[in-house]
C-alpha cells in the first residue's frame, strides 16, 4: 500500500477564500481514497499544525502532494510559513541531515543531505495567469514556465530533503475563466497518467 500525503495551502486572505484549493485537493482525496492501494494523510495549514507531526509525516509518506495558490508569483505567506517552521524541525528528524557539505573540500555536494530520498512529489498551483503568458514570445513571463521560472526554488527545496519531483499540474486564468467542473476531469486524468506510471514502475 502506498501512503499519500496531501497538503493543502490554501488561505482565505484578501479577495481570496481559499476555496478552489479546496476544490482540488477534495478531488485528490476522491482520487486516492477510492482506490484501496493507497493510504492518505492530509494537512490543511490553514486550520493549523503541529511541526513535529508534520515532519512524521512527510517521513511516512510514499508521495506528497502539495496544493497551492500563487499570489503575487509566490508562495502564499502561510505555506511559506510552514515551509521554515516544519523544515528547520525536520533537521536531523528525518527531513534532512545537513547541506551536505564536508569542511575538507566544502565547494562541493552543497544540497545533498536530505534524507526523503524515495519520496516523490506532485505539484498543484492555480494562477490567475492565463497559460499563455508562459509560452507566448513577448508575453510576461518571457516564455519561462512556471516550474522552470516562479517555482524553480521550490522545487530545489524538494531537492534539498531528496525527495523526487513528478509532473507538476498548473491550473492557469483561474479568476476570469475558471471552470471547475472542465478543470477537475483535466486535473483528475493527470492524476491517472502520473500514478498509473507510478505503479508501473513498481511492478518493473
Amino acid at each position: 500500500m502506498k501512503k499519500i500525503f496531501i497538503i493543502n495551502a490554501g488561505q482565505n486572505f484578501g479577495h481570496s477564500g481559499g476555496l478552489y484549493n479546496q476544490t482540488i485537493t477534495e478531488e485528490t482525496l476522491k482520487f486516492f481514497k477510492n482506490n484501496p492501494d493507497f493510504e492518505v494523510q492530509m494537512t490543511h495549514i490553514e486550520e493549523g499544525y503541529d511541526e513535529q507531526e508534520e515532519v512524521s509525516k512527510f517521513v511516512w509518506a510514499d508521495y506528497v502532494i502539495y496544493h497551492t495558490p500563487i499570489w503575487w508569483f509566490q508562495l502564499p505567506h502561510g505555506f511559506k510559513k510552514y515551509i521554515d517552521e516544519v523544515f528547520t524541525a525536520g533537521h536531523k528528524t528525518g527531513i534532512y541531515r545537513s547541506d551536505g557539505r564536508r569542511s575538507d573540500n566544502p565547494e562541493i555536494n552543497y544540497g545533498t543531505g536530505g534524507m526523503l530520498a524515495g519520496t516523490k512529489y506532485l505539484l498543484t498551483t492555480s494562477w490567475n495567469a492565463p497559460q499563455t503568458a508562459f509560452t507566448l514570445p513577448g508575453e510576461f513571463f518571457q516564455e519561462t514556465s512556471v516550474d522552470d521560472g516562479p517555482l524553480f526554488g521550490f522545487h530545489r527545496m524538494n531537492a534539498f530533503a531528496a525527495i523526487e519531483k513528478m509532473d507538476s499540474f498548473h491550473f492557469h486564468d483561474v479568476e476570469k475563466n475558471a471552470n471547475i467542473e472542465r478543470d477537475m476531469e483535466i486535473y483528475r486524468n493527470h492524476l491517472q497518467q502520473v500514478f498509473e506510471k507510478e505503479m508501473a514502475l513498481e511492478i518493473q
